[in-house]
């Protein structure tokens, strides 16, 4: 066995003789301990925040979304709808047809998203579950169903019809006038049902059928401004992707959950890089202990130092006993105060022990990469700390 490292490690399992260093390294091993164990619970919160973030668009979101690579439409003939189902991986597609529209009740007036869905929508996606009042469209009907935030904001309800709703799109090419006839296509619809997923759909996407859509936007038969996709549980997300285009080379560009969402998972993984930068800085403060108490060691032991000194071994073999000695502290520590963030992030997810609200426990996901990402971190920064307070060690000092 390498002789710095064995006598680090008689070092460190033993006690001294002076109780205040083995007071102060027992504090400098507990902030390690409390300090990775913070760290971790942290990061699996924040992994728990963020699946329950994206939980809710997993209703709304296609597995991959196909949009044209050019413009805002494309035609989407039967030779395409052959290629479609001739590729491995897709359980269901859908025809989709997305645009800004004007929603009118009364006297007041909205912007919104009308996204008109064919059949197959419902096999694609689950927003159906999430209509929390009414029904979910019919087909070939002028039924919508709307967000509770746009019925809150224009005030109507459900078949609601003394209330008069109406949407607009504004016809292409066509310049200004004084008549809302002539520069909108307009349909009375009917508005089935309510849907709650969060504040931001809410307020922002009214679903109707993919007829009603092509009527409003005066689409041909086979045009279409999307095509959303739900693959087999066994399907290779990168392997469909090349397929498609392969099939359907430079048409379309083809979006997953994450990517349409981009800006949700920017904000959630910026987040949670400051939060890992904040809790590094509390492990190396944390550090500065184990750094006080190696150096504390170094002086203790400046006697059996003198007598290695003298039995021939080198200062840099006794500056390797305590680099060894800082290196193994942290490196135990950290891998108990991961087992101890496991342990409560464990009893979270089986137990509920701190809730949100009355009935939702506090989001934590168990990750290895978080468990890599502190080791790591952990490891990293006890061999500098241990390798400044090893730099202490002088000639000098030692034959003092």
């Amino acid at each position: 066995m390498n002789f710095s490292l064995y006598i680090a490690k008689r070092y460190l399992f033993s006690k001294s003789s002076n109780n205040a260093i083995n007071i102060m390294t027992l504090i400098a091993s507990g902030g390690v301990v409390i300090a990775s164990a913070a760290l971790f619970i942290v990061l699996s919160v924040f992994a728990g925040l963020k699946d329950y973030s994206l939980q809710f668009s997993s209703f709304v979101d296609p597995d991959l979304k196909l949009l044209p690579s050019e413009g805002k439409s494309f035609l989407f003939t039967d030779d395409d709808v052959s290629k479609f189902n001739s590729i491995d991986g897709i359980a269901f597609y859908s025809e989709i047809i997305e645009e800004r529209i004007i929603i009118k009740s009364e006297n007041k007036n909205l912007l919104a998203t009308l996204k008109g869905v064919d059949s197959n929508f419902l096999n694609v996606t689950n927003v159906d579950s999430m209509v929390t009042k009414g029904s979910w469209i019919s087909p070939e009907s002028n039924d919508v169903v709307s967000g509770w935030g746009i019925s809150n904001k224009l005030s109507f309800g459900i078949l609601d019809y003394r209330k008069a709703l109406s949407l607009y799109v504004p016809k292409p090419g066509k310049g200004q006038s004084s008549s809302l006839k002539s520069i909108y296509n307009s349909a009375y619809v009917n508005n089935v049902g309510l849907f709650d997923i969060n504040e931001e759909l809410n307020s922002e996407y009214v679903f109707s059928g993919i007829e009603l859509a092509k009527q409003l936007l005066n689409y041909k038969e086979n045009q279409i401004s999307a095509v959303e996709l739900k693959l087999n549980p066994n399907a290779n997300e990168s392997d469909v992707r090349a397929e498609i285009n392969s099939s359907f080379p430079n048409r379309f560009t083809i979006k997953n959950r994450e990517q349409l969402n981009d800006a949700l998972f920017k904000m959630l993984n910026t987040e949670n890089l400051a939060i890992y930068l904040i809790f590094t800085l509390v492990i190396i403060i944390a550090l500065f202990n184990v750094i006080g108490a190696i150096i504390m060691m170094i002086l203790d032991k400046k006697k059996s130092l003198n007598t290695l000194f003298n039995l021939g071994t080198e200062p840099k073999n006794i500056k390797s006993i305590f680099f060894w000695q800082g290196s193994l502290m942290t490196m135990f520590s950290g891998i108990i105060g991961v087992a101890l963030g496991l342990l409560i992030v464990f009893f979270q997810q089986s137990f509920e022990l701190v809730m949100l609200t009355p009935e939702l426990p506090y989001p934590v996901r168990l990750n290895a990469f978080n468990v890599l990402i502190v080791l790591a971190t952990i490891f990293a920064l006890g061999v500098v700390a241990s390798r400044i307070a090893s730099q202490r060690i002088t000639k000098s000092l030692i034959q003092g």
